[in-house]
């Protein structure tokens, strides 16, 4: 549970200066992890 709430305090934290950055990375993350399973 403890790590759950750091978890949650790390992206309150994010979200305020940077929300569209993480949908950014998230679709960064989503393109690289598609291209390793296409490629594999």
């Amino acid at each position: 549970m403890a790590k759950e709430k750091e978890r949650y305090g790390f992206w309150t934290k994010y979200k305020r200066f940077a929300g569209n950055e993480i949908l950014l990375y998230l679709i960064m993350i989503i393109g690289i992890i598609l291209g390793i399973i296409i490629f594999s």
